[in-house]
């Protein structure tokens, strides 16, 4: 169930120890409305992830959807790019 208008993000999994749940970092840049400089945001957000196949490091694309819990209402689509596993 892919819902063409809903947002789909980008980001870097910086957690991934909890069962069926990732923590994605997704920064952006802005402009500084009187200063023009360029500066960085982040937002740190809760995604589900159904077989927990997400490593720490891992880039991975969320899209939003329904609330699945009281702080996460995004899902996992697909994994971008995987870390290497040192393991």
């Amino acid at each position: 169930m892919t819902d063409k208008n809903s947002r789909k993000i980008t980001g870097k999994v910086i957690s991934s120890k909890r069962d069926k749940t990732i923590t994605v970092l997704v920064e952006r840049k802005v402009k500084h409305p009187i200063y023009k400089k360029i500066l960085r945001r982040s937002s740190r957000i809760q995604a589900h992830d159904e077989v927990n196949e997400c490593l720490m490091g891992d880039v991975v694309t969320i899209q939003e959807t329904k609330p699945i819990s009281k702080t996460k209402s995004w899902k996992l689509v697909g994994i971008e790019k995987r870390v290497k596993d040192i393991s």
